[in-house]
């Protein structure tokens, strides 16, 4: 039934002849009930006699059922099934072949109807006594053994979650916890399902628990966020499982459960990309993506990987992060055409060659300096020079070798920007706009997004360090907020605005991504203090006062930009009034061509380009009162 090639294993043949015992078993005494144990020598003959036969019908059964490709350890309703069939086909074959093949008419007519139901006992018997075993229901104290553990939902994937911490050693199941009031007061593998989210104190006190486990892999990120806040309040340990994915293809393991982080509580809902669009968008083209070595950019070489391109070159001036992305991709993707080139991409010459040797079609422009107070002070000609020069020498090296997509990552702060970075952002932004003006062939696109969590730079690697010494957890402001977003989602966002560039022919369009409901960096070093097992007490959070450069809150629109809607909701459209013109671009030339300038002339320079410019006032450090400590009273 199954045209995929078993291979039988010592194991496998040792459930099989055990089966042909249970066969025989069976066989013999269905004689026995239908004599009333009182054989005489005649049946143990025709017991002799039929018993070969019996084995041939049953063996054949088995083997076409494919009865020996389940594991006894896993065994479950569909081997019942498997068994019930078997022995089911075999019971109609056994008396059609005694009595109307052989002609053996001294086998009494009631054997053949005791067999099969003396043979499914057996058999089906084992299984599930040896999977109980194993689980460690059977004979087994291990209901006090373990750590107690509560499980948070009561669905699919708890269920499967409980079936694997059956039998461990490490966490002992007392039970669900699940909002759904269908369930409440429900068992589910005769567990009992306590009460809901908001009952996990009084739960957790009763049974002595102190972790919980999240099992809501397919619910929507503001409920999974939900559970964490109410478990950690409660000062529970909070653990979380793998993907449904991973769940359901029973690759779950006790390893794979481990504990929540900060990007779980701020992962959102999954995002419906057109897999179809950007397949036959990137699908067979050559791509190349400069800043591969970076969190972005690494990203979004994985991303794109995914729809089979012709080549990805990767471009990066750092050696050691172009090694290793070459790398990984050498044995997560090594059939597809990958090459690292290093490079500036304020070397004219060296982008010229590259292009000339791969001919990218598409190309994502990643590089760039970010660091909001480290370009602010001291590197400000620097970001300059590399933000903005760079993008203008690989949009020129794009529409010379004809590339058909550019996608600039840009960022919130380019929106009224308060600083050299975002300032030197949205310089680049305006520069691919006034290309625009001068191509149809290619292309431009520009996106900004926010924060992301994981990447260089990122607040979250910070907290986590100052966590494990012990504290303080340091916080620019108390009011400061920023918008934040996985890495990948921010890539997908990506990916699905320069598909709908694309799709509709248009270029010189700034897309702005739905980045949800900021969030305040001060609540984000309390998560995650809670969620590493400690309170306020043991990890104090110390304000510092805004660093160079920084605003309390980040913009995603410009004042005087407005949004148009596209066909993706969590994109869209922000439309300046006006282009700058090539008259700007030929003065942005000239301003470019110094070979270094200070710090005031740099932001002078920009004031001048960016109108939207102004220098963020500095905030000196801020003490909420509830925090003060008695002698600043």
């Amino acid at each position: 039934m199954n045209s995929v090639k078993f291979q039988p294993s010592l194991r496998t043949l040792s459930v099989a002849l055990f089966d042909l015992a249970a066969v025989a078993l069976a066989w013999g005494a269905a004689f026995l009930l239908r004599f009333n144990f009182d054989i005489v020598s005649a049946v143990w003959h025709i017991i002799g006699m039929t018993l070969p036969w019996v084995l041939i019908v049953y063996v054949a059964s088995f083997y076409y059922f494919g009865l020996y490709r389940g594991l006894w350890r896993f065994a479950s309703l569909p081997d019942l099934k498997r068994i019930l069939l078997s022995v089911g086909l075999a019971a109609l074959v056994v008396p059609l072949l005694l009595f109307l093949v052989l002609r053996l008419v001294d086998v009494p007519r009631s054997v053949p109807i005791l067999h099969p139901l003396f043979l499914v006992m057996i058999m089906g018997g084992a299984r599930f006594a040896y999977r109980s075993w194993k689980d460690g229901h059977l004979l087994s104290f291990g209901d006090l053994a373990g750590e107690p553990v509560l499980v948070l939902g009561a669905g699919t994937a708890g269920e499967q979650l409980l079936r694997a911490l059956t039998g461990t050693r490490q966490w002992r199941v007392v039970g669900f916890l699940d909002d759904d009031n269908e369930k409440v007061g429900r068992r589910v593998h005769d567990m009992p399902v306590l009460g809901k989210l908001a009952d996990i104190a009084q739960v957790a006190e009763r049974h002595s628990v102190r972790q919980v486990i999240i099992a809501m892999p397919q619910a929507s990120a503001s409920v999974r966020r939900h559970a964490t806040e109410m478990a950690t309040q409660t000062g529970l340990t909070v653990l979380t499982v793998p993907t449904m994915d991973d769940l359901l293809s029973g690759r779950v393991s006790v390893s794979q459960i481990r504990r929540v982080e900060l990007e779980d509580l701020l992962g959102r809902d999954p995002i419906a990309l057109d897999t179809e669009g950007l397949a036959q968008w990137l699908g067979g083209r050559v791509v190349l993506i400069t800043g591969a070595g970076g969190s972005i950019g690494a990203e979004l070489c994985r991303q794109i990987a995914c729809f089979n391109p012709a080549q990805l070159v990767f471009f990066d001036q750092s050696e050691y992060t172009l090694y290793r992305i070459t790398q990984e991709f050498s044995s997560r993707f090594p059939q597809l055409a990958v090459a690292g080139v290093i490079g500036d991409v304020k070397d004219i010459e060296r982008l010229a060659a590259v292009f000339t040797e791969y001919h990218p079609q598409v190309v994502f422009h990643a590089a760039a300096y970010k660091h909001v107070p480290l370009m602010e002070n001291h590197n400000a000609w620097e970001a300059v020079k590399n933000n903005v020069q760079g993008t203008l020498n690989v949009a020129r090296a794009a529409i010379a070798h004809d590339v058909r997509e550019f996608v600039l990552i840009s960022t919130d702060k380019a929106v009224n920007p308060a600083n050299v970075m975002g300032a030197s952002k949205r310089l680049a932004e305006l520069v691919c706009q006034c290309l625009q003006e001068t191509t149809t062939a290619t292309r431009f696109v520009m996106v900004r997004f926010g924060n992301v969590l994981g990447s260089s730079g990122s607040v979250i690697p910070h907290f986590r360090a100052q966590i494990a010494q012990g504290g303080p957890v340091t916080v620019t402001h108390p009011e400061i907020i920023r918008y934040f977003m996985l890495i990948p989602e921010a890539v997908q966002l990506v990916l699905q605005a320069g598909l709908i560039a694309s799709q509709a022919n248009t270029g010189g369009q700034i897309f702005v991504l739905d980045m949800g409901e900021p969030v305040k960096i001060v609540d984000l070093a309390r998560d995650m203090i809670r969620l590493s097992g400690f309170t306020e007490n043991d990890i104090r959070i110390e304000f510092t006062g805004l660093r160079p450069g920084e605003k309390l809150f980040e913009e995603l629109l410009a004042n005087d930009e407005v949004t148009l809607p596209t066909p993706h909701p969590k994109l869209r459209i922000a439309k300046p009034d006006s282009a700058p013109n090539s008259a700007w671009l030929a003065d942005l030339d000239i301003w470019l061509t110094a070979p270094l300038r200070t710090e005031t002339e740099t932001k002078a320079g920009l004031k001048a380009r960016v109108a939207e410019y102004r220098e963020a006032v500095i905030i000196e450090k801020a003490v909420p009162a509830e925090k003060k400590k008695p002698d600043q009273e």
